[in-house]
């Protein structure tokens, strides 16, 4: 039989990947189920000769690159766009995508809160304008302007009102926190006006979005990482739940910054909430992921995982505050839930498994087709080894 092979393809610069530790992960359970696995950026794919040079972890955090063969199935990790690249590594003719491309994440919002399927869980959301910020900080008491190609939190910015006019609270795209009071609304919509010019991500858009109180606990930001995937046979599952917290006093809950840290969902939520409310939140969480998921399918095509960032205010009630296709899974890490952990990085494998399976059967069952590719294993000895990063 022939051994299947699964490319990941990811972001490099120079000889580093980052988000290293995920991506030797997902190699070391490919190797586990059978396969082989191996990471690749658009710098490595030669498209006249069908070769790519693809890179497999070996010891010390050390990454060998070496000629590979064709891939049966892609999944797409890389979260960086390339405009020169961008176009040929969606083409269907050039891999098996076992992931379609999705959309900006305003975009995503508009697309979600327009789906009766969905919009009872979403905060009313805006594309940026002046006037959008206005009737927001005039109905709302606490509004995000967050970026709609973003991640980690880099340019969100929160707006609170107090007793004597707004206090204004951001992340800079460098990860610096910036917090100012501004006493009246005109000078706080010159002042957010900048920040999205100046903090833009590359050329996306900007969205103002309806705050939610997520203080569950005091001074601190609190939200609920909800990851989504498809099993090996391709039906999707919730693989875990994982608490989210801020740092004290940072707008946002991302863990890379500060003391924020992620804990256990059930321990937390049954004690702050009850058992009875605590499993109904639970449920819905769980109930939302799979309504988001149909929609998405619907519009974009099939999908590998989805990581949504769903809050819980301190009323009990459920929220979705953004979904990621591409999501980090270290929160599961740093909760210490290793075995929900390992279980996230084995479903992708899995499911691209069950795709190239299903892809093969298909072009052998077809007597217009040439036979499926023959099987090639990479070389023993690798022609190039590098010091990538060990996150």
């Amino acid at each position: 039989m022939k051994k299947l092979t699964v490319g990941i393809l990811a972001h490099r610069v120079g000889n580093i990947f980052p988000n290293s530790k995920f991506l030797r992960d997902l190699v070391t359970e490919g190797r586990k189920l059978g396969a082989g696995v191996y990471v690749f950026s658009h710098m490595d794919v030669q498209e006249e000769s069908r070769t790519i040079r693809g890179f497999t972890p070996i010891s010390s955090g050390r990454w060998a690159g070496e000629p590979c063969p064709w891939p049966d199935v892609v999944i797409d990790f890389c979260r960086k766009l390339y405009k020169p690249f961008r176009d040929m590594r969606r083409r269907e003719d050039l891999f098996v995508y076992a992931n379609h491309k999705f959309t900006y994440k305003w975009k995503a919002m508009k697309l979600f809160a327009e789906s009766d399927k969905l919009k009872r869980w979403i905060p009313k959301t805006f594309v940026y304008s002046p006037q959008a910020l206005e009737q927001m900080i005039e109905t709302h008491d606490l509004v995000y302007v967050k970026p709609g190609n973003g991640t980690g939190g880099h340019s969100v910015l929160k707006i609170e009102k107090t007793g004597g006019g707004y206090r204004l609270q951001g992340r800079k795209r460098s990860g610096r926190i910036v917090v100012t009071p501004i006493m009246t609304k005109q000078r706080v919509i010159r002042w957010v006006n900048r920040w999205v010019r100046t903090e833009k991500i590359r050329s996306g858009s900007f969205m103002v979005q309806q705050g939610l109180d997520l203080q569950l606990i005091p001074h601190r930001q609190v939200d609920v990482r909800v990851l989504i995937q498809k099993n090996e046979i391709g039906n999707w599952e919730v693989t875990g739940k994982v608490l989210r917290v801020g740092a004290k006093n940072s707008p946002t809950t991302n863990l890379s910054y500060g003391d924020g840290k992620a804990i256990v969902f059930q321990t937390f939520i049954h004690s702050r909430f009850g058992l009875d409310k605590a499993k109904e939140i639970e449920l819905e969480c769980e109930e939302l992921a799979h309504r988001l998921m149909e929609v998405v399918e619907e519009r974009f095509g099939s999908m590998v995982e989805f990581g949504l960032d769903v809050g819980i205010d301190v009323n009990g009630q459920v929220w979705l505050i953004e979904a990621n296709p591409k999501p980090g899974h270290r929160a599961f890490i740093k909760a210490k839930e290793s075995d929900t952990y390992r279980k996230s990085i084995r479903r992708p494998i899995q499911y691209a498994i069950h795709l190239a399976n299903k892809q093969l059967g298909e072009e052998t069952n077809d007597p217009y087709r040439e036979q499926a590719i023959m099987e090639t294993l990479c070389k023993d000895t690798p022609d190039v080894q590098t010091n990538l990063d060990m996150d």
